[in-house]
């Protein structure tokens, strides 16, 4: 008795695990109507990514202004903002809901905004540093090519 409680009890957990993994690759995702990858949320995770996004463009635009006056710190400052501190504030049962691709564009993006603001602070020439929110930009548009949010009905 013991041995197939024993057994039942590993079993439910591969189980378990193996959802889990997939649910961690896939996410909660379907076709959506433009061709695209419909990530289905609630709507206050929808809200939550879409003000994430918001941030992000706010922080484009304060990085191209301070390039554009040549002022480093605003570049730096707008930068961190949405680095990998910003990152941090993520809902586990969200990223759950995210696939894997997703996260795979996302992370990168704060880390880079890490890497512009530390170039930045370093001194890196302007055309350096544009070249990186190009960079930055690229998966912006990658990822908007690729996915939209959707509320889960």
């Amino acid at each position: 008795m013991k041995n197939r409680l024993a057994f039942a009890a590993i079993a439910l957990w591969g189980v378990t695990a193996v959802t889990l993994g997939v649910l961690f690759v896939r996410g909660q995702t379907a076709a959506g109507p433009d061709g695209r990858t419909s990530i289905l949320l609630a709507a206050g995770e929808r809200d939550f990514v879409l003000e994430e996004m918001r941030g992000l463009l706010v922080a484009v635009h304060d990085i191209a202004d301070g390039l554009s006056r040549d002022d480093r710190v605003e570049v730096a400052r707008a930068a961190r903002a949405v680095g990998m501190a910003a990152a941090h504030d993520v809902a586990p049962a969200l990223m759950v809901k995210l696939p894997l691709a997703f996260k795979q564009l996302g992370l990168p993006l704060h880390r880079g905004f890490d890497d512009l603001a530390a170039a930045a602070e370093r001194g890196e020439p302007a055309s350096a540093l544009s070249r990186r929110l190009v960079e930055q930009l690229d998966r912006c548009v990658a990822c908007h090519g690729a996915y939209r949010l959707e509320v889960r009905r």
